[in-house]
């Protein structure tokens, strides 16, 4: 994933000296890498960094943390608690499950959501499957490739609650189907070698 390029993207569409709280959802327990909860860290401007997700998160960088599905109901306590100016998910939404979850995932981002949201996911169109490293066959209709996925010992990654793929035409649907007025919605791409590999839903709420 071009992480630098995404974040800039976005830093360049959010006023970010009017943000003064930062919701992660999906964080990672695991923080050694340099890619891992990047975009929390990148924002360091922003004091106030809150957390929502179904791993045990116990980091010094989050003043709030809830463990919870993005895919659950919320309270109106965790609501008003958890809402942030800007809400970021990044490559979460391919690992909640059914199509069902994904368009709840998006409501509740929307939810949580004061002034801007984004939420980055790589393209299932593009040629490699970067989950896998596998190419081309993350193409064929979904049952085909997870069938293939068994057979190549990578059960793991063919159950639809661990691995979901979207492109384009999948994420325009949901929010069509969503038809949340409050928010003006733009999907973004991120290309490489001239192929979208990664796709970004950009959220602004219209009464800022």
């Amino acid at each position: 994933m071009k992480r630098l390029e995404i974040f800039y993207l976005i830093k360049n569409n959010i006023n970010s000296a009017k943000i003064e709280q930062i919701l992660d959802i999906g964080t990672t327990e695991e923080d050694s890498l340099e890619s891992s909860n990047f975009f929390v860290k990148k924002f360091k401007n922003i004091k106030i960094k809150k957390s929502i997700t179904d791993q045990s998160i116990d980091k010094s960088i989050f003043n709030n943390t809830l463990q919870k599905s993005i895919t659950k109901n919320f309270s109106k306590s965790e609501i008003t608690k958890f809402s942030s100016d800007l809400v970021i998910s990044s490559a979460t939404i391919e690992h909640v499950g059914n199509y069902r979850n994904q368009i709840k995932m998006i409501k509740n981002i929307m939810l949580l959501t004061k002034k801007f949201f984004f939420i980055t996911t790589p393209s299932r169109k593009f040629p490699l499957d970067f989950h896998t490293k596998l190419p081309l066959i993350h193409l064929l209709p979904k049952q085909i490739h997870r069938l293939i996925l068994k057979l190549l010992f990578l059960k793991e990654y063919s159950k639809e609650e661990n691995l979901n793929l979207l492109d384009e035409y999948d994420i325009k649907e949901m929010i069509k189907k969503i038809n949340n007025k409050k928010f003006e919605i733009k999907i973004m791409k991120i290309k490489l070698v001239g192929i979208t590999s990664n796709l970004i839903i950009f959220g602004k709420l219209l009464k800022l």
